[in-house]
C-alpha cells in the first residue's frame, strides 16, 4: 500500500477519535477529498520542478503514534533558547507535553490546538480564521483533514506580549518512521505585539517526515516577528507552510534559519489586505552533503501604499541542492507598492546546484520594484587580502561567509537567537570565532 492509500484509508479512523464541531468535520472531509484527487506533488508540476519527493515518501510511516515518550529538560535544554524566559509550547512525537510547556490564558491565549478545535468557547475564533487562508494543495490540504494538535495563540487587542513564545516539535524514534502533522493558529489583534520562536526536531535516526501548517493573522497595526531554526538531523524531512494574511498598518517579519534535515521545503506565503503594510521574509541556508533546502515564497500587494522585502541567503557545499522561487504580485490597485526581492548564493563545491527563480508580477504602474539573484564563490580578492594578514585558510572563508551572511541576522530582534544562529553558523563551517555579528 502506497503512503497516499494509507492516508486515505487511515481518515476515517481518525475522525472516529476526535470530538470537533460539525464545521471542521466538513472542512476536514473536503480536504481529504483534496489530497485523495490530488496526490503528493511531483516535479511535473511549475512550483515543484526542482524538488522530488520520491526518496522520503519510500518509507512506511506510522500516521498514529502508539505511545508518548517522555523526555527530561536537561536532555533537550541545548534546543530551546534556554537564555530567556518564554512561553513554551512543547510536543513529544506528536502529543502535547505538559511538563514541558508553560502555556498561559492569563491576558492572552497561548495553549493547544486540539482545546481550539474541540472546546466551545473557541468556536467564534476557530469559525472565523481556521482553514482561511491556507491554500488548498495537496499537502495544505493533506494537514487540514489530519489537523488536531499544534499551537493556538490568540493574542487580544492592545496586548504586547511579555516574553517570547516557543514552539517546538520533537520526535523520539519511538516508530520506526513517523509522520507528524501540526497545525498552528496565530491570530494577532489590533496594536498586539509578539515575538515567536518555532522548531522541529528529531533526536533519532529513525526517518520522520513533518507536514506543518501555520496560519498568521495579523490585525491592523499588529505585530508579528516570527523566527524557523531548521538543524534537524539528515533523517528527517519538513514540509513547512505558513501564510500570513496581513490588514491596515501591520508588521510581520519571517527570519527561516535552514541549516539542517535531509529535504527543507519552506512554504511562505504573504497577503496584505490593507494599506501602509510592512511584509518582510529573511533567510540563511547552509547546507552540505547531499542535503535539499527549497523556500517557496509569496507576497501578494492587494491594496495600495505598501511594502515588502525579501532577503535570502545561501552557502551550499558538498552536493548539496538549494531551491529558490519566490514570487512578488502587485495586484491593479496597489499603487504605491515598494517591492524588493533578492537571492544571493554562494556555492563552495563544484558538485552543489542551486535553482533559483526571482519573479514579479506587476499590474499597477505607479510602483517601486525590484527582484536579482546572484550565484558565484567566494571572492579570491578578498581571501588574498586575509591570508595575507596572517588568517588561516578555514577562518578567512568562514569570516567571508559570516559577512555574506550578516544582512540578514542584523534584522534579528531577539540577541539571544542572533547569538544562537552565529554558533551554529560557525559549527557548520567548523570553526571558532571569537566574536558575535
Amino acid at each position: 500500500m502506497s503512503l497516499k492509500e494509507k492516508l486515505v484509508s487511515s481518515f476515517m479512523a481518525f475522525e472516529d477519535t476526535v470530538d470537533v464541531n460539525s464545521s471542521i468535520h466538513d472542512i476536514r472531509t473536503e480536504a481529504i477529498k483534496t489530497f485523495e484527487a490530488e496526490g503528493f506533488p511531483s516535479k511535473r508540476q511549475e512550483n515543484w520542478k526542482y524538488t522530488s519527493l520520491n526518496s522520503i515518501l519510500k518509507q512506511d510511516y506510522s500516521v498514529f503514534p502508539k505511545s508518548e515518550n517522555a523526555l527530561e529538560f536537561k536532555d533537550v535544554k541545548k534546543y530551546f533558547i534556554h537564555e530567556i524566559d518564554s512561553y513554551k509550547i512543547i510536543f513529544i512525537d506528536g502529543k502535547y507535553s505538559s511538563h514541558l510547556s508553560q502555556t498561559t490564558h492569563d491576558g492572552l491565549d497561548v495553549c493547544l490546538m486540539s482545546a481550539a478545535l474541540s472546546k466551545p468557547k473557541y468556536k467564534v475564533i476557530i469559525d472565523n480564521y481556521f482553514n482561511k487562508i491556507a491554500t488548498k494543495d495537496s499537502l495544505s490540504s493533506l494537514n487540514t483533514a489530519f489537523s488536531m494538535e499544534g499551537a493556538y495563540i490568540n493574542i487580544p487587542k492592545n496586548k504586547l506580549v511579555d516574553k517570547p513564545i516557543q514552539i517546538i516539535h520533537f520526535s523520539t524514534g519511538n516508530e520506526a518512521a513517523m509522520l507528524l502533522q501540526p497545525r498552528n493558529l496565530i491570530v494577532v489583534n489590533e496594536n498586539a505585539h509578539v515575538q515567536i520562536i518555532e522548531r522541529h526536531q528529531s533526536l533519532t535516526e529513525n526517518p520522520v517526515l513533518t507536514n506543518s501548517v501555520t496560519e498568521i493573522f495579523a490585525n491592523k497595526r499588529a505585530i508579528v516577528d516570527y523566527y524557523k531554526i531548521q538543524n534537524d538531523k539528515p533523517s528527517a524531512s519538513l514540509i513547512d507552510s505558513t501564510f500570513i494574511n496581513q490588514k491596515q498598518e501591520s508588521l510581520a517579519k519571517v527570519h527561516t534559519f535552514s541549516f539542517g534535515g535531509k529535504l527543507v521545503r519552506n512554504n511562505l506565503e504573504f497577503y496584505q489586505n490593507g494599506e501602509r503594510i510592512d511584509s518582510t521574509m529573511k533567510g540563511i541556508t547552509i547546507i552540505g552533503d547531499k542535503q535539499h533546502v527549497d523556500h517557496n515564497t509569496l507576497v501578494h500587494h492587494i491594496e495600495p501604499n505598501c511594502e515588502s522585502h525579501q532577503d535570502y541567503k545561501g552557502i551550499f557545499d558538498d552536493s548539496s541542492t538549494g531551491v529558490f522561487n519566490g514570487k512578488v504580485l502587485v495586484d491593479k490597485l496597489a499603487q504605491k507598492t515598494n517591492a524588493f526581492q533578492a537571492n544571493n548564493n554562494i556555492l563552495i563545491s563544484d558538485k552543489a546546484t542551486i535553482n533559483t527563480k526571482p519573479q514579479l508580477e506587476i499590474f499597477a504602474d505607479d510602483v517601486k520594484c525590484s527582484h536579482g539573484c546572484t550565484i558565484g564563490q567566494l571572492d579570491d580578492s578578498a581571501m588574498f587580502y586575509l591570508r595575507s594578514r596572517g588568517i588561516p585558510e578555514k577562518e578567512a572563508k568562514a569570516l567571508l561567509m559570516f559577512a555574506f551572511s550578516n544582512t540578514v541576522l542584523d534584522s534579528v530582534k531577539i540577541p539571544e537567537i542572533k547569538n544562537r544562529i552565529t554558533q551554529i553558523i560557525a559549527n557548520k563551517l567548523g570553526v571558532n570565532i571569537g566574536f558575535d555579528l
